[in-house]
């Protein structure tokens, strides 16, 4: 990836640190968040000592019937709360019963947002402890079905909108947001949202439900989390039509008037929170993504989710699935259906880790890697005519018109979906990977449910139990011929949230590729046996806090390798302290 960016940089490098950084301390921990202050008596500040009413009205502190008799004296609470005193994990019970009643999921996400905005611990407790049964909900397919409706569910604003209306003004709009020690920004323009596309201001619903992982994921202190969404209009008629939509009611900001207020935009967040505050872009253009990556990833913090965070995730699989397929990376050939920003990503990040395996040059590696876009395979007579990110790919081949003509040609060991067009992986073209494949490897990653290329009971059916498959969104175990297999989910939860966290820990003020790698490592080795029987080439979702440390400290070691970061000195067990930074849903004691 960063050889690509190179170019368009004029051969400038992440390492080269321009402009160069300054180093600073750690943050502290104002609200008692993290696991190292769980013992520590906390007062609940707001602008002041919080008490009585707007203690239970502030969701930073807020209990509910969990105060303790203590507490309820010594804060002015007698009488604004029913005499019963209620552990938290009763507290977590009876909500878990309660969203278990609701039979559509965009009421069960509605449900939590407004549990969110009420008691925070609680709402991070549930979400950490119930993990895989909730993350369908708080992130993808449910969040991309609440984005669509964000007009008609909107209650409170969660996050900033910067608007075309606070152009000249925005550094002033971040300095409204009332936490000043921000550590990880995600932003979107709205205008590729999941595969549902422009949904314009309505992708707020994207940065909330990723924040909300970084914490529970992650362990990043929600304080520190801030949600952006950039609204420079929308293209979609519906919207522009929809009397309850919430956005500027015009056709996109383009060209230079987007760029120079994108500029704007991230000089503002480097003079309002530092070097150190994570900047991930999320669900832009294609167009848009590669520029602000290439632009941005030498003066700040940057990372793409779409572009890095799914090429990690999908590598980790794809080392892990070595197990069961045999060989190494080079062994093997890929072919991706979809040629935008997660395939070439993914791509990308496929051919360095072989580069670095087999010390080939990555231009060497490319080779092995053949994308599929909307007019047929990638190939050098078509060189002229592509994007600039596609013409890496494009490699000497005849001209193939369809996905079928070029896996028969291909002949790959994994085919990988990263198209945002649902069913485009047919029986025809599985059969054909079956047919060639002992053990075909098929990732339909297209995000919601929707979109994937493929399901898992088509997967499983049509390769007769012999496919290892791996989707974007959540799919059931699929029982076929007496045996239950369990679809992996190459989910983007698994990397982002302990990526970011280990830059923060670290101080880092430059995202390499070298972490990229670094992370999908880590992910890879904590793939066990016990998953392997199963044909999973993913750990389970509920021991992801253990996989995040482990990924933040093995991309906080990477830093420190590389120079790059600036929490010194470096500790010395870096799983360890990043345990101990980790964020802490339980509720705390107050004096």
């Amino acid at each position: 990836m960063e050889s690509t960016f190179k170019e368009q940089r004029g051969g400038e490098s992440v390492l080269d640190l321009s402009p160069r950084s300054t180093v600073g301390g750690g943050v502290e921990d104002v609200y008692g968040e993290d696991r190292a202050t769980e013992d520590q008596l906390v007062t609940p500040w707001t602008t002041s000592v919080a008490s009585g009413y707007s203690l239970l009205r502030d969701p930073h502190h807020n209990k509910g019937l969990a105060f303790s008799e203590k507490e309820r004296d010594a804060h002015y609470l007698r009488g604004l709360l029913p005499p019963a005193v209620i552990p938290q994990e009763l507290q977590m019970k009876k909500l878990m019963h309660s969203l278990r009643e609701y039979d559509v999921p965009l009421h069960k996400y509605m449900a939590m947002m407004e549990l969110e905005e009420r008691n925070e611990r609680l709402f991070y407790k549930v979400l950490v402890d119930n993990v895989e049964e909730l993350l369908p909900v708080v992130y993808t397919p449910t969040v991309g079905e609440a984005c669509q409706k964000y007009g008609s569910i909107f209650r409170r604003p969660q996050g900033l909108y910067i608007s075309l209306k606070e152009k000249g003004k925005i550094l002033e709009v971040l300095k409204n947001w009332p936490e000043r020690t921000i550590q990880v920004i995600v932003v979107t323009d709205g205008e590729r949202i999941l595969g549902l596309g422009d949904l314009g201001c309505q992708g707020m619903g994207i940065p909330v439900g990723k924040l909300a992982l970084y914490t529970a994921l992650g362990g990043v202190r929600p304080s520190a989390c801030l949600p952006i969404t950039i609204d420079v209009g929308t293209n979609n008629e519906q919207l522009l039509k929809d009397e309850f939509y919430i956005g500027l009611r015009q056709k996109r900001a383009t060209g230079k008037e987007y760029y120079d207020f994108l500029h704007e935009f991230m000089s503002a967040v480097k003079q309002n929170y530092g070097e150190k505050v994570l900047v991930q872009f999320e669900d832009f253009a294609n167009h848009n993504a590669f520029e602000l990556l290439a632009k941005y990833g030498t003066t700040h913090l940057v990372f793409n989710d779409d572009i890095q965070g799914t090429a990690a995730v999908v590598l980790a699989g794809l080392v892990a699935s070595l197990k069961l397929l045999g060989g190494t990376l080079a062994d093997h050939t890929f072919l991706f259906l979809g040629a935008g920003e997660a395939g070439t990503g993914i791509a990308e990040l496929i051919a360095l880790e072989m580069s670095k395996q087999t010390k080939v040059p990555v231009e060497e590696t490319r080779k092995n890697i053949w994308l599929v876009d909307s007019k047929g395979l990638i190939v050098k007579s078509r060189k002229e005519s592509l994007q600039h990110f596609k013409k890496p790919w494009a490699h000497e081949h005849e001209p193939c018109n369809n996905l079928l003509d070029a896996v028969k040609a291909i002949k790959p060991t994994a085919l990988i979906g990263t198209s945002g067009v649902g069913k485009t992986f047919t029986k025809e073209v599985v059969e054909a990977m079956a047919a060639f494949n002992k053990k075909p490897l098929i990732m339909a990653l297209s995000n919601p449910t929707s979109q994937a290329e493929c399901t898992a009971e088509e997967a499983y059916t049509w390769t007769e139990g012999r496919v290892i498959f791996a989707s974007g969104s959540p799919f059931d175990p699929v029982e076929y011929k007496g045996k239950t297999y369990v679809p992996g989910q190459a989910n983007n939860a698994y990397i982002f949230p302990g990526l970011g966290f280990g830059l923060v820990i670290s101080g880092s003020i430059r995202v390499h590729d070298d972490m990229l790698l670094a992370a999908s490592e880590a992910l890879a080795g904590q793939v066990t046996q016990e998953h392997y029987d199963k044909g999973m080439i993913y750990p389970r979702f509920s021991t992801i806090r253990k996989i995040s440390a482990h990924i933040a400290a093995n991309v906080a070691a990477k830093a420190y390798e590389l120079g790059v970061a600036t929490r010194l000195p470096r500790p010395a067990d870096l799983v360890k302290y990043a345990e101990s930074c980790m964020y802490s849903p339980n509720y705390r004691t107050y004096r």
